[in-house]
């Protein structure tokens, strides 16, 4: 199976810079709702994923000071772990182990350019109407 059936493109997926500041990054959490989301450079390539928790631990090592997160940049940031990326070749079975531990999979092209991602919600949903489609 072809993973681009199941991939969200780009233009789709609230992502971040690796060189935004915290304050910004808190707005952009704010904003989408999310609880992680994928940070690429300026040049389109996946550099790692940070979540509201790598944020949290950051602002309370800074004493909770909003005012300095405004110039933090948050490639300062210490993640606690990061999305492996996939390349836009793999095959379903690295896509689904890779979703056990992840929420979402990034992917990426030849060249380590960001292409989309694939959501583990996504998966579960095709698994799930294709197992009701054969019971019927």
């Amino acid at each position: 199976m072809n993973i681009l059936f199941f991939l969200m493109p780009k233009s789709e997926v609230a992502y971040l810079f690796n060189d935004m500041t915290m304050r910004q990054v808190i707005e952009k959490f704010d904003y989408y709702k999310y609880s992680s989301m994928p940070i690429l450079d300026r040049k389109g390539r996946y550099v790692g994923t940070i979540t509201e928790g790598d944020v949290l631990r950051q602002l309370c090592k800074m004493n909770l000071d909003l005012k300095a997160a405004e110039e933090f940049p948050i490639s300062s940031i210490s993640r606690r772990t990061d999305n492996e990326s996939v390349r836009i070749t793999a095959n379903m079975e690295d896509i689904i182990s890779k979703a056990v531990n992840q929420n979402f999979i990034p992917v990426v092209d030849d060249n380590n350019i960001f292409i989309g991602i694939i959501t583990r919600k996504s998966i579960i949903e095709y698994f799930y109407i294709k197992s009701c489609s054969n019971e019927m």
